[in-house]
């Protein structure tokens, strides 16, 4: 059994098209486009990890953000409204809004590339990884996964079989290759 790994879901998310746009900001090719799009979301999602195991207030929004997350999507009048940006992204969005400074500093100083290009990268992956997100959280739903189970309390640490933990590792696939 082949599960792709979460950069490769984000990359397949992403598509040519906004590769390309990704790999023209950073003055590259689509080769170096996807090395950076890869070592970047696997420190946002290396951060995530870090975060969510963390017992404090910003560990339990980052887990009460993965229970919105693997929530069902929201039907009729409540989808109405186009709010884009951060809104339609709920707490997630918000979350990886705050991770994406100092996850470009950390990318930058690894790869060479100016920070301030990283968080342009960063700004156009972050609709990238809500739509992964949202997509492994709804296929654990359909697989008879965890994601619908009993949610944790916000302030709870990741649980073990069933709880916010295995979610964790089902929308993160506990893979950054």
């Amino acid at each position: 059994m082949s599960e792709s790994s979460f950069q490769d879901d984000v990359l397949g998310e992403l598509g040519d098209d906004r590769l390309s746009e990704i790999a023209s900001l950073l003055g590259t090719d689509t080769a170096g486009a996807r090395d950076t799009v890869t070592t970047t979301v696997g420190a946002m999602t290396g951060d995530l990890e870090q975060r969510a195991g963390a017992d404090d207030e910003d560990g339990a929004e980052v887990r009460q953000a993965i229970a919105e997350v693997a929530e069902p999507p929201l039907q009729g009048v409540s989808t109405l409204g186009g709010l884009g940006g951060l809104l339609s992204g709920g707490m997630m969005a918000g979350v990886l809004a705050r991770l994406s400074k100092p996850v470009a500093a950390a990318v930058s100083k690894k790869t060479g590339i100016p920070a301030a290009t990283v968080s342009r990268v960063i700004e156009m992956l972050i609709p990238v990884l809500l739509a992964v997100f949202a997509k492994r959280a709804a296929s654990g739903r359909s697989a008879g996964g965890t994601a619908a189970g009993t949610p944790a309390a916000p302030g709870a640490a990741p649980a073990g079989a069933g709880g916010l933990g295995d979610l964790l590792g089902q929308i993160l696939g506990g893979g950054r290759k």
